[in-house]
């Protein structure tokens, strides 16, 4: 397994501080069965090449591991042809620091410089590589030579020689390669845990909640493991409004800020009873359980992957803490009279998944059943959609997504509910205000008349 990465950038041989291996020094590294060498076949002030070169040894890969399959298991296995999956956990170690985007030279590890990546066999195809690639802003040059060219009637060889050239952050690159190699793979050489959800949305933070195949992206890199692909697509779903692809490096992102902003309003409304209605994997419970003034917290969705997941987020917490949190499946188009009785009620990012034709069963089953004494409703501004790079025009922010509103349509849309139910309501911008748009993420904030 071979991987190549180079740089123009002047001096180029600056490439070594972003990898954090001298350009004068071939570098051996210990690996998951086998050895890691990282060398630079170029090394110029005009153009830097550092090659990684990964040799594995597949008895010594599964070597006094248990495999309980069949007698030979440890020597009859597929791990040899997971190569990308093995790559990428290469890259994870020789490259660690290059990954974090930590550098002697910070302000150079914090810039877009010109990129050059080969990998001379990939597998997946040639559609495939540049339909993964191109969204991330590659220019993708994929050939697939044949098997042999002696007898054409072969056919092409199901791997592709690659080379990807682009101007990215070097961990931008490395993260991105880190997790779509072994998606071409479609395979892993290790067990696939639930830690492998927290590694795939790390290394894909700030790219692979708008990328238009995280689906697949997902399915692939948690090898089809549903119970995952599904926790991975819900924390991706809540996180999805993420900042701009402009705000490169930003210091809290939209959805924290979202969090941030519907706790405060909670705190202002005195609630200490509170119901997150469609409360996916758990992101909202998690913060609130660390202020003390809400003291009985409802999390409920119709999703049981989702719930699992929150479940799964707080088995470490103490008693103290778990007893103030409770998990519900329900879904919120159905009148759920067990629901009544919370001082307040968080819709946040949830009603755009909803038809619009089924708006009104939620209406009556969240302000006529339950009938919190405060609602807060958050939704993404269609308006201020234009400012996302990476979305392309009319697109909305989430496949889920059945309607995205402007201000005018959420105004006209939370006036008309509030009037029906005997409400109030008040609007609040979340995130950075545009004069001309407005901001990302538009609040309601509904108050029970007197």
């Amino acid at each position: 397994m071979y991987l190549t990465v180079s740089t123009t950038h002047r001096p180029a041989t600056d490439l070594g501080y972003l990898l954090h291996k001298h350009p004068d020094r071939a570098q051996r590294f210990e690996v998951a069965g086998g050895v890691a060498h990282v060398f630079y076949p170029q090394a110029t002030d005009e153009r830097c090449t550092a090659a990684l070169f990964c040799d594995i040894d597949p008895i010594n890969l599964v070597r006094g591991k248990h495999n309980t399959a069949f007698t030979l298991g440890q020597y009859v296995n597929d791990r040899p042809y997971a190569a990308g999956s093995l790559l990428a956990v290469a890259m994870g170690t020789v490259f660690r620091s290059a990954m974090k985007g930590i550098s002697a030279k910070q302000d150079l590890a914090d810039a877009a410089i010109p990129l050059e990546i080969g990998v001379p066999a990939l597998p997946g195809g040639a559609a495939l590589v540049r339909d993964l690639f191109t969204p991330l802003g590659w220019q993708v040059e994929a050939q697939t030579p044949p098997l042999d060219a002696a007898f054409p009637e072969w056919g092409d060889s199901p791997y592709a020689d690659v080379r990807l050239t682009g101007t990215l952050r070097l961990s931008d690159a490395l993260k991105h390669l880190y997790v779509l190699l072994p998606v071409l793979d479609d395979a892993k050489h290790y067990w696939v845990g639930d830690a492998e959800v927290d590694k795939l949305l790390h290394a894909g933070e700030g790219w692979l909640d708008t990328h238009p195949l995280r689906e697949v992206i997902s399915r692939r890199y948690l090898k089809h493991r549903r119970e995952y692909v599904d926790a991975a697509l819900a924390r991706l779903s809540d996180d999805a409004s993420a900042e701009p692809a402009t705000a490169r490096v930003p210091s809290e992102s939209l959805a924290a800020q979202r969090r941030r902003r519907v706790i405060e309003l909670l705190t202002e409304l005195g609630a200490a009873r509170v119901v997150d209605l469609g409360c996916g994997p758990g992101a909202l419970l998690r913060e609130l359980v660390t202020h003390a003034q809400f003291i009985d917290i409802l999390g409920v969705d119709v999703a049981s992957a989702a719930l699992d997941a929150a479940a799964r987020s707080f088995e470490r917490a103490g008693d103290r803490v778990r007893d103030r949190v409770t998990l519900r499946q329900s879904a919120l188009t159905y009148a759920d009279p067990s629901l009544a009785g919370y001082d307040a009620a968080v819709l946040m990012e949830v009603i755009e998944h909803v038809d619009e034709n089924r708006l009104p069963a939620l209406h009556y089953a969240v302000f006529g059943v339950a009938r919190p004494r405060a609602v807060v409703v958050t939704t993404p501004n269609a308006e201020y959609s234009v400012r996302f790079d990476a979305l392309p025009a009319g697109q909305f922010r989430h496949a889920d997504h059945r309607f995205e509103w402007n201000r005018a349509e959420f105004s006209r849309w939370a006036a008309e509910v509030a009037d029906r139910y005997g409400y109030t309501v008040r609007f609040e911008p979340i995130g950075p205000q545009d004069p001309d748009l407005g901001p990302p993420t538009q609040a309601a904030v509904f108050e029970v008349t007197a």
